[in-house]
Order: structure tokens, then C-alpha cells, then sequence
């Protein structure tokens, strides 16, 4: 709350000196402040207040604020860019964040980017763009410091200092050999080697944990958590150092996965805008397709009430508590399947678990249900029977609800457990059969246990 009128604070003020035109004001304000605060300053602006705004950002922190801008305002910016404005914001991007920006960018913009970039970036931008979406190698950077493990350590610092200025990262340095990655060391253990005649290769790490430029990169985000590192080195099939992936990288990752899980969780096809830059047609056209597919799938839903609408008409009762129930299954499965969706996305579960997990769900299921059906029963014993004064609620109309609240449970828990599991071992995201799917699952299956136990108690079928 305070961070958003900060915001509101800042684009007041130079919105005013703007109209006042007093650029120098301005251009001491943006000084002070971080890029990524001057970005999000420039997300409440009019567009066509932002050209200018933007030529009066200090040159070193300009690319940086680029960076940090929403795809569409990069891309009104670059419109607005001379060619020489455009090539001097692209020499102080990282490949990475070049990238980024090209992958985000229509077909005429990237052309344009691709004129006006130095033969060595466009070349490495095409190399990266060439490797798998979604893989490590889409998402590393070529600008790290690597040292040859005859260097000295005196040797070793004077590279850094030559060489350091234009890498995204120094604190980790890698050795290699002919381009093979053989160890790595940090700049701390150069800084406290005590000896500047000694050599690289007798205080380097050796045991180099490394991904592979073909790796998932959710899996490279996990080895960053897991071991707590700054940087994660990829190399290619070869075991050649080809590139690294950055903690900030890893980041993105993160968000950009939770969101596209917890979309696909609510049954919204993922989408690259933010809520508020997708007009109306965009979010209809993320959601309809769920909706239209799990409407489909609940008219199985109705053809089981339609089965039974004799029993029904014998016991109208019943309908009144079908919500209930439903409700009830619809809960406990979603339950389930998030806890187990989270753990398999944190690489706490493989599918050889899978009958751990049903036992474990099926003894939760017991202690739930039982808990829910004691709870029911008082419920429609004193409120429905005696409070409300329904005589057609009867001890076997109340044994029939409980007891199908029971199994209910059981299933929606062992459903909601076992579908992710099977999802993930297909090869699909556990995600899709998050809430929406498996409470429509549930539903009909609440509905044929609810009505069967009906059957067996109150009609003696």
C-alpha cells in the first residue's frame, strides 16, 4: 500500500516538471532513484509522456530500466527510439535480457533490433533463441568470467578486473580447459588466498554442479534453491562451459511458473499479459475453453439425477442435501491434488510413491470423513429434523447422507491424489488436473454413491 503511493508520489511530481519543463529537476530526481523504480513509475505515465522521460534517464542506468519495463512499453519505446538511441540502450543489455526482449517482441521490432545490434550480440541472441523453449539454454547468459587452471591467483584477479565489467555475475569464476568445464571458485577464495603465486587448479572446487542446455529449466531453478547458489553453470552435451544461468533468471522462472500453474489450477489457459493489460476479448478467450469443456463434462452430472429422479420423487428430501455432498467431494479432492501438485513441483514425490500417497490420503480420508459425517448428522438431526421441523427427515435419511459423506471423501481424496501423479508420469502438467477437472469428477461420483446408498437403505434395493 505504501510502496503504490510512493509510485503515485513520484509520477505526480514529474508529471509536474514535465509541464514545467524543468528536464534538469527531472534528471536529478531519476538519479537518485533504482531502475526498477523508474519502471514502475512508468508504468502509471501516458505513453506519450515516456519518450521523453526516458532520454532523461542517466545513460548507464538507462538499459537497465529498459529491462525492467512491461513488453509493451518496450516495445512503444523502440517504435520512439532513433537508430542510435536503440544501439546504444542494446550495448548495455546482457544477452539474457536481450533475449527477453526479443522473444517478446512482433516480427518488425525484432528485425529492427536484430539491424541494430553489434555482429556479437545478434550472434549470440540467435544462438540462444536456437535451443528448446523452456529449457536451461533458453534462459542462461554467455557473460561469466572463466580462468585457466595454470593462472595464478595475482593473474586470476587482474582478468577479473580487465574482463569483469560486462558480466552479468563475477563472484563465481569457472575454470575450463579447452573450453570444458573442470572446476570453479568464488572471488572470495582469491581474495583470501594468502599466496598470489598460487595456482588455480590447487584451490578450485572440482566437484562442479552443472546442468545441461537441454535440462527443463524448473529443474535448473530447483539445483539453484537446493544448493543455495548465486549461478548455475550450463554446458552442452560435451561438457563444454557454454553459458550460466543467474539467480535473478531463476526468479522469473519461478513467478512465471506458479502463475501459469495457479491459471491452469483455476481452469484459465495461461496468458503472458498481466491481468490489467488483457482487455475483455483476451480474458474471455482464456477462460472459455475451460468452461466450456467442464460444462460439457458436468451434463454427466444431470443424466444421474435424470437416473434417479424416481428415487427422488420418493424421497424429495434427498435433493436438499446433493449440494452438500457435492460441495463436500468437490473440497476434499482439490485438497489433495494441490498438496500433491506442490510436492511433485518441489520434487518431493515420484510416481514410484504413488501407493504411499493413496494409503496416506485414504487414512486422512477415514479421519475426515468420519469427522465430517459426525458433524452432518448432528447438523441434520437438530437443525433440519427438529429446528426446522422436517418429518421426512428420518434416522435412515440422515444414516444415508453420513454414510455417503464417508466414501464421498475417501474417493474425492484418492482421486485428487492419484490424478496429478499420473498427469506428471504421462508427461503433462500435474496442473491440469488441479480443482475445476477433479470436482467435476467428483461430483458424478458423489452423485452414484449418494443414490446407490439411497437405494440399499431407504428402498431396500
Amino acid at each position: 500500500m505504501a510502496e503504490t503511493k510512493d509510485v503515485s508520489i513520484i509520477v505526480s511530481t514529474l508529471l509536474t516538471l514535465l509541464e514545467e519543463k524543468k528536464y534538469p529537476t527531472i534528471k536529478e530526481i531519476l538519479v537518485t532513484m533504482n531502475p526498477a523504480d523508474i519502471a514502475a513509475a512508468f508504468e502509471e505515465m501516458e505513453e506519450n509522456r515516456l519518450p521523453v522521460l526516458f532520454r532523461l534517464i542517466p545513460k548507464e542506468a538507462a538499459a537497465e530500466t529498459f529491462v525492467e519495463m512491461e513488453p509493451d512499453l518496450q516495445e512503444l519505446l523502440i517504435r520512439g527510439f532513433s537508430d542510435n538511441e536503440l544501439k546504444e540502450v542494446l550495448d548495455e543489455l546482457y544477452v539474457d535480457d536481450a533475449v527477453d526482449i526479443v522473444e517478446e517482441m512482433p516480427a518488425n521490432v525484432v528485425k529492427r533490433i536484430l539491424a541494430q545490434a553489434d555482429p556479437e550480440l545478434r550472434q549470440d541472441i540467435n544462438e540462444i533463441l536456437r535451443y528448446p523453449e523452456n529449457s536451461a539454454g533458453s534462459i542462461m547468459t554467455i557473460e561469466y568470467v572463466t580462468l585457466r587452471p595454470d593462472m595464478t591467483v595475482k593473474e586470476a584477479i587482474l582478468r577479473i578486473r580487465r574482463t569483469g565489467f560486462d558480466k552479468e555475475t563475477i563472484y563465481t569464476c569457472y575454470v575450463t580447459s579447452y573450453s570444458k568445464l573442470i572446476g570453479y571458485l568464488t572471488v572470495k577464495d582469491l581474495l583470501l588466498e594468502q599466496d598470489e603465486d598460487t595456482l588455480i587448479k590447487d584451490i578450485m572446487d572440482q566437484n562442479v554442479i552443472f546442468a545441461n542446455t537441454h535440462d527443463d529449466r524448473e529443474e535448473v531453478v530447483k539445483m539453484l534453491s537446493k544448493y543455495n547458489f548465486i549461478a548455475l553453470p550450463v554446458v552442452d552435451s560435451e561438457l563444454r562451459l557454454v553459458g550460466i544461468v543467474t539467480f535473478d533468471d531463476a526468479m522469473d522462472v519461478m513467478e512465471d511458473e506458479a502463475t501459469e500453474d495457479m491459471e491452469i489450477m483455476a481452469g484459465i489457459t495461461p496468458s503472458d499479459k498481466t491481468y490489467l493489460k488483457s482487455n475483455v476479448f483476451e480474458i474471455f478467450r482464456h477462460r472459455i475453453p475451460w468452461l466450456l469443456l467442464l460444462m460439457v463434462s458436468a451434463t454427466f452430472t444431470g443424466l444421474i439425477i435424470t437416473k434417479f429422479e424416481n428415487a427422488l420423487a420418493a424421497q424429495v428430501v434427498l435433493t436438499a442435501f446433493i449440494p452438500m455432498l457435492m460441495d463436500t467431494g468437490g473440497n476434499s479432492g482439490s485438497q489433495s491434488s494441490v498438496t500433491v501438485i506442490r510436492a511433485l513441483s518441489l520434487g518431493e514425490l515420484e510416481f514410484t510413491d504413488l501407493l504411499v500417497v493413496i494409503w496416506k490420503e485414504i487414512r486422512t480420508a477415514i479421519l475426515c470423513g468420519s469427522a465430517l459425517s459426525i458433524a452432518c448428522f448432528g447438523k441434520i438431526m437438530i437443525v433440519d429434523k427438529f429446528l426446522m421441523r422436517n418429518d421426512a427427515v428420518t434416522l435412515s435419511v440422515a444414516l444415508t447422507v453420513c454414510l455417503t459423506m464417508v466414501l464421498t471423501v475417501m474417493v474425492a481424496k484418492v482421486i485428487g491424489c492419484t490424478l496429478p501423479m499420473i498427469a506428471k508420469k504421462l508427461g503433462f502438467d500435474p496442473a491440469v488436473m488441479a480443482s475445476p477437472f477433479i470436482t467435476t469428477m467428483v461430483d458424478a461420483i458423489s452423485l452414484l454413491v449418494y443414490f446407490g446408498m439411497a437405494n440399499i437403505l431407504l428402498f431396500g434395493v
